[in-house]
């Protein structure tokens, strides 16, 4: 009865299923590992924000180019403040508010972009504490540029003039006339009459929706997995009725007449 498992139709699914299946198998895995890779990630990332906040400060040149090890830690920098920004639509507490944005000119030629503090409401200027003026020391904690469109920094384009969405060397290059650290900082004590800006997670080292994502796809895996088996049982069952049909003369005869060429081209063993 089972004779029809050695025919060449039968041959090319039996072989599509035992390639599919460890391949379902395994990319099931994979995207597993990526999930609890992000997890250790994001358990790494909180041990060393509660580290981060007993170090000492260093110099922003020793802590460059920011990358997991280094973002969030303290860091100092010297200079003068420039030019100054706002960064609209920013969340804290639960309230919308804004980022007050200044770009502190270093001894090095460069621009740092420095988050003094947060302040409710819609963005305006008006609101927005003037920086001080002369040589200042600034400390806090090295962050990374901003992605548009990632973990809630908004990617709007059409901003006012002042205005701008992402705090990056990329988003900032046609705001201001020097050249910026892709970097920023955020003050470890806001100025007079705002409030601190809390130090955000590294890159990639957060349970956002990548991270989540991740394990969606580690379940769609070993779904297409069973799913494959299921089809060959189904198969499997669909064929052996429809051969005790034709042993049975209950099936069509054209049926019945190619049944008995796959049989008959198939092999005894």
């Amino acid at each position: 009865m089972y004779r029809f498992l050695l025919t060449p139709r039968w041959w090319g699914i039996n072989v599509f299923v035992l390639l599919a299946i460890p391949f379902c198998v395994f990319m099931g895995s994979w995207q597993l590992s990526r999930f609890e890779s992000r997890v250790d990630d994001h358990r790494d990332a909180k041990a060393q924000a509660e580290s981060n906040r007993e170090e000492t400060a260093r110099p922003l040149a020793e802590l460059l180019p920011v990358d997991k090890a280094t973002s969030g830690k303290r860091v100092t920098a010297s200079g003068r403040y420039g030019k100054q920004l706002l960064v609209p639509d920013r969340e804290l507490d639960g309230k919308d508010g804004y980022y007050v944005l200044t770009l502190l000119r270093t001894d090095g030629g460069k621009a740092l972009p420095v988050v003094r503090g947060w302040l409710p409401g819609k963005a305006d200027s008006a609101d927005a504490p003037a920086p001080p003026s002369g040589e200042v020391t600034v400390t806090g904690a090295l962050q990374a540029s901003e992605q548009p469109g990632d973990n809630g920094v908004s990617a709007q384009g059409g901003l006012p003039a002042g205005q701008t969405a992402a705090i990056s060397a990329a988003s900032l290059i046609n705001l201001v006339p020097y050249d910026v650290y892709d970097a920023w900082v955020t003050l470890d004590t806001a100025d007079a009459g705002m409030t601190t800006v809390p130090v955000s997670a590294a890159p990639d080292t957060g349970l956002d929706l990548k991270a989540f994502q991740n394990l969606g796809y580690t379940g769609e895996w070993f779904v297409f997995a069973g799913f494959v088996v299921f089809m060959w049982f189904r198969l499997l069952r669909r064929e052996v009725e429809f051969v005790r049909d034709a042993a049975l003369g209950i099936v069509p005869e054209e049926a019945a007449v190619s049944v008995a060429h796959d049989e008959a081209t198939t092999p005894v063993r």
